[in-house]
């Protein structure tokens, strides 16, 4: 499906490949510049394209992994500028441009912050769509609806700074994570903060919507903040009793502890 956001002229295009992996095409009509957020699947992506009569102008990678940037090669073509994190950069196939934690990028008429999330992998980053009042992140693995990634390559510490960066951005803040992950992150944030009235609701919304064969992506800033158990770690008593936080703990170590009670979960 399609979302125009409502201030400008960028539209996000949204559809899965591969088993659970979303995939995200954002257009400029004014522009004609047509961005790729990461290429789990070359094909379907240039179906996508095709469907609607966009022409791929950028790709956009969040983070080194084989179902972020397996399509990269294919899709390049003339015109076509690739680009993904510096601290990755020898990993992302056809990179043109390494980014940064900090910088901005100009695409479809506005502006794009880039956001340091490593954790998940020590490069990952997140693109921030707000300059012109609609505010997007396409953060890749670093946060996910009511979960976040696996820590291979960084550190709690790391992790933990990241999934605050993200906590920031305004409540309206419409996030897009690559994966359909929700209903089994569900289940885990309920074991550890049953008494939260706001997730049992919302858990009961991803039921419906799940049943019905829909997305639960994107959700919104405000509901992770009130919902998800990894960027509740610092402010839930409930979680930090079920996690086994003790007096002393700093809250990148709650993260940390938090992250392995989901990996044994």
């Amino acid at each position: 499906f399609s979302t125009p956001t409502s201030k400008s002229m960028i539209e996000v295009a949204q559809f899965s490949c591969l088993d659970d992996n979303y995939g995200y095409l954002i257009h400029c009509a004014e522009t004609k510049e047509t961005a790729a957020v990461d290429t789990p699947c070359a094909k379907t992506y240039q179906a996508e394209l095709d469907k609607r009569g966009w022409t791929l102008t950028h790709i956009f990678n969040t983070h080194h992994h084989w179902d972020h940037t397996g399509g990269n090669l294919e899709l390049k073509k003339a015109g076509v500028k690739v680009y993904g994190p510096k601290d990755e950069a020898n990993k992302i196939p056809g990179i043109d441009v390494a980014l940064d934690g900090g910088q901005e990028l100009e695409f479809g008429g506005t502006t794009t912050s880039i956001m340091s999330v490593g954790g998940h992998t020590l490069g990952h980053i997140a693109y921030h769509f707000g300059a012109d009042g609609n505010h997007d992140v396409f953060c890749g693995d670093a946060l996910f609806a009511l979960g976040c990634g696996k820590m291979f390559e960084g550190t709690p510490q790391q992790f933990w700074t990241s999934l605050k960066g993200l906590r920031e951005l305004p409540d309206e803040t419409r996030v897009y994570c690559a994966h359909e992950y929700t209903t089994g992150n569900a289940k885990f944030a309920a074991s550890v903060e049953p008494g939260n009235k706001a997730l049992m609701d919302r858990i009961e919304q991803v039921r419906k919507l799940r049943a019905e064969g829909k997305p639960t992506v994107p959700s919104l800033i405000s509901e992770e903040k009130e919902t998800n158990p990894f960027l509740r770690c610092d402010v839930s008593e409930e979680i930090r009793n079920n996690i086994g936080v003790v007096a002393g703990d700093s809250d990148e170590t709650a993260f940390g502890k938090c992250r392995k009670a989901k990996d044994n979960f």
